[in-house]
């Protein structure tokens, strides 16, 4: 019996850990690009159609990401869960409230040229955290049949 507690503990730990990321990533793209509105932030440009979305995808990714069990990241392929959080952010947020397009573009700049990018930086975003979970999941015990049950032995006579 204690076999079968402990594999459910840990599929709930993971789940409960999945769920909280997925949260915190929606607090720290959706607050801060206002998003969601907080009396914190304010937006000059009103959020466009695809930035919900996107964050919606951002959002179920991450959780996906932290749902999966796999080995723990390492090198480069832990930090495209990031990577891919961070470009939502800059992807999703106003053209002319980022201060740093707005230093090196200008307003003019932000809006004429910075604006038109943010889609497909939503598109590789979204592709980073995608290729993310695939290979969390190519790397996972489950995909290599570490957590298959074990099929019942015949004896021979």
């Amino acid at each position: 019996m204690s076999t079968t507690v402990r594999p459910a503990r840990r599929h709930t730990r993971r789940f409960v850990r999945a769920t909280l990321m997925g949260v915190l990533t929606l607090a720290v793209v959706a607050v801060p690009t206002d998003i969601i509105d907080t009396p914190v932030f304010s937006r000059e440009i009103p959020v466009r159609w695809w930035e919900y979305p996107v964050v919606a995808a951002t959002v179920v990714l991450t959780f996906a990401w932290f749902a999966i069990q796999g080995p723990p990241p390492t090198g480069r392929a832990s930090r495209r869960p990031l990577g891919g959080v961070l470009l939502t952010v800059f992807a999703v947020g106003c053209p002319v409230c980022n201060k740093l397009v707005l230093v090196a573009l200008g307003t003019s700049g932000a809006l004429g040229l910075w604006a038109p990018l943010q889609p497909f930086l939503a598109l590789i975003s979204l592709a980073l955290l995608a290729l993310a979970v695939v290979q969390r999941r190519r790397q996972s015990a489950c995909a290599t049949g570490a957590c298959a049950t074990p099929q019942p032995t015949t004896a021979r006579q």
